[in-house]
């Protein structure tokens, strides 16, 4: 709980203080669009991903294959949404990486890691 409210707390003011030091480098209006871009490029990409996540998701369905991946990817480029959303730089980028399909798969990597560490801390086996 303690980290979740650190990561609330520092977040902003790390993405303010970015957004201040842009600003006096780039002025702030060219700071702005930076900022509306990195969105629209982020809504775009977050669009043409999670269509394409759930047609795979779809097409495994129909296999009768568990799209496990495709679940894992969803829910990656659903935070990345969410990322996008949140005003600041930092966060933006964070939300495009987690978008292109080849960074993304180096998150997936430590999401599976720490799956399975807090699984492996329940006693609970399920195999990733």
């Amino acid at each position: 709980m303690f980290q979740l409210a650190l990561i609330f707390f520092l977040v902003p003011i790390f993405e303010l203080y970015f957004l201040i030091k842009i600003g006096s480098v780039i002025g702030p209006f060219n700071t702005i669009m930076l900022v509306i871009l990195t969105a629209v490029f982020g809504a775009y990409l977050a669009k043409r991903e999670g269509l394409r996540t759930l047609y795979k998701i779809r097409e495994n369905m129909y296999q009768g294959i568990m799209p496990t991946e495709e679940l894992v990817d969803a829910f990656m480029i659903f935070v990345a949404g969410i990322l996008l959303l949140t005003p600041g730089l930092i966060t933006d980028v964070l939300g495009l990486c987690m978008l292109v399909p080849t960074s993304r798969e180096i998150f997936k990597g430590y999401l599976k890691r720490w799956m399975k560490n807090k699984i492996q801390k329940t006693d609970v086996y399920i195999d990733i």
